[in-house]
C-alpha cells in the first residue's frame, strides 16, 4: 500500500507489518478499506489503542477499550461497549486493531 510516497506494508489480511508506520493518512486509508468513515469519535479510541500499544507493546484487550471510552464518553461500559461495535461492525480485532495500525492479534478474545 503507497501513501503519501511511502511504502506500508500490510499482511495478507490487511494489518500493518510494522505498526510505527501508523500515522492518520495511513488510518484514513485502512478506514476505508473497511468502509468505515472515521470521526473524532474514532481518533479517542484510536488514541488511547496506540498509547497502550506504545507502553505495552501488544494491542489493548476489548475491555480495557471499553474502560476508557466509557470514560472519554462520559457513559457506562455497557453502553461504551454497544459503541465500539456500532463503530467497528465486523468486531474489535478485525477493524478497530486493523485501523489503529495494530499487528493482527493472535488467540484473541473480543468479548
Amino acid at each position: 500500500m503507497n501513501i503519501n510516497d511511502k511504502t506500508i506494508e500490510i499482511d495478507p489480511e490487511g494489518y500493518l507489518i510494522h505498526p510505527e508506520d501508523w500515522d492518520h493518512d495511513v488510518a484514513l486509508e485502512l478506514a476505508k478499506s473497511e468502509n468505515i468513515e472515521l470521526d473524532d469519535d474514532y481518533w479517542l479510541v484510536f488514541d488511547f489503542m496506540r498509547h497502550y500499544y506504545n507502553d505495552n507493546g501488544v494491542a489493548p484487550d476489548v475491555r480495557h477499550t471499553t474502560k476508557q471510552m466509557a470514560i472519554d464518553f462520559n457513559i457506562d461500559k455497557k453502553l461504551a461497549k454497544a459503541r465500539l461495535f456500532t463503530m467497528f461492525p465486523y468486531g474489535y480485532v478485525k477493524q478497530a486493531c486493523k485501523v489503529s495500525g495494530m499487528k493482527r492479534p493472535r488467540g484473541w478474545s473480543t468479548g
